[in-house]
């Protein structure tokens, strides 16, 4: 065993297994450390009772349970509430609760910061600094159901986005774990076409979360042009629209019912023209899929304006005429700071982007 503690928070159930079998247990033991793990919200050894002291004892000889400290709490006037928790080396990430009649989404972040700087995203000025590890991904699914009082009978939380902080796909090896756990009867519980994992595009990881695991995608798309998307997304330059469309056709292909849903920031000026709307459906025919229009929440040492409510509400028409279902995302949580795009943590950057934008503010 290495020196180094291992938090048990950031195995899946093949892992724990494995790793009850190491110490001479049986495979089902990992399936009772889940239960009390995410079913009891369970973080002390000492009250998986079901083990016996000397088990117990073993454990944490080698193991702990460390979960995310939260440092503060906000609820907007609208009932979304905003999570900044504490990770090591001084770094802090925001999570998002968003409830609605029906559904209880939460929104959680993979990395801390973001390294693909896309221009009308306040996580990407602030730079990036590190991933986050499996358990620091997990635990924020387990801090938010726990103070929510999330049970397998009250099922406050039903959804999970993987749109906070970062790029999910950048950080491929600790996300897929992750939705692991949310998916298994003795973690989470969730159905795939509950949890969802967006991506600004970075192909190959397309391709490999649909053959490791069954989720729901969301692609950050937010033009429909190379030469506009490489100008707001660099991404674009490594992985063009015909490309990353080709891998997102595949996604679906053999999924019954299945559609990619398809993010789309409207920037007034820039992406919110009738002829950016034709061009977009133009682009996503014969793609079984859904457009999620997302007006511009402004953010310090941003010049973007949200497009106006009727270049909104004409943008949307273009889109719903050619037969694909398109919505307004409604703006939550923007009073403190917890809408789309305005998530920022606090951290140390190691880009140094965030010193520019500072210096561009002043």
């Amino acid at each position: 065993m290495s020196e180094e503690k291992i938090n048990l928070l950031g195995l899946d159930r093949v892992a724990l297994e494995k790793l009850f079998a190491k110490i001479g247990e049986q495979k089902y033991r990992a399936t009772q450390f889940m239960k009390g793990l995410y079913h009891h919200y369970e973080s002390d050894f000492d009250n998986y009772t079901n083990f016996s002291k000397s088990l117990r004892n073993k454990i944490q000889l080698f193991s702990t349970l460390e979960v995310p400290h939260v440092v503060s709490e906000k609820i907007s006037k609208d009932g979304t509430i905003k999570w900044l928790m504490q990770m090591n080396e001084g770094n802090a990430i925001e999570t998002v609760y968003i409830p609605e009649k029906n559904r209880g989404t939460l929104c959680i972040s993979s990395q801390v910061g973001c390294s693909l700087n896309c221009t009308f995203c306040a996580t990407g000025a602030q730079g990036f600094n590190r991933h986050l590890t499996t358990a620091e991904i997990i635990g924020q699914v387990w801090i938010a159901a726990k103070r929510l009082g999330q049970s397998t009978k009250n099922r406050k939380l039903t959804n999970v986005v993987l749109m906070g902080m970062g790029e999910p796909l950048a950080n491929y090896s600790r996300v897929l774990p992750a939705l692991r756990i949310m998916l298994d009867d003795f973690g989470f519980g969730l159905a795939s076409r509950r949890v969802t994992v967006s991506t600004s595009g970075m192909v190959p990881y397309i391709y490999k979360l649909n053959e490791d695991v069954e989720v729901s995608l969301a692609v950050s798309l937010h033009a429909a042009t190379d030469e506009l998307r490489s100008e707001i997304m660099p991404i674009n330059k490594k992985y063009n629209i015909e490309t990353l469309l080709k891998a997102c056709k595949d996604f679906v292909k053999d999924k019954r019912k299945a559609k990619i849903t398809f993010e789309y920031t409207l920037i007034r000026g820039v992406n919110d023209k009738p002829e950016h709307a034709r061009a977009l459906v133009k682009r996503l025919k014969n793609i079984p899929c859904k457009i999620n229009l997302i007006p511009f929440n402004p953010f310090p040492g941003n010049s973007f304006k949200r497009s106006l409510p009727e270049a909104i509400e004409l943008f949307q028409n273009i889109c719903e005429k050619s037969r694909i279902v398109t919505t307004v995302r409604k703006v939550r949580g923007d009073d403190i700071d917890a809408a789309c795009g305005q998530l920022a943590g606090e951290f140390h950057d190691r880009t140094r982007r965030s010193n520019q934008i500072q210096l561009k503010v002043s």
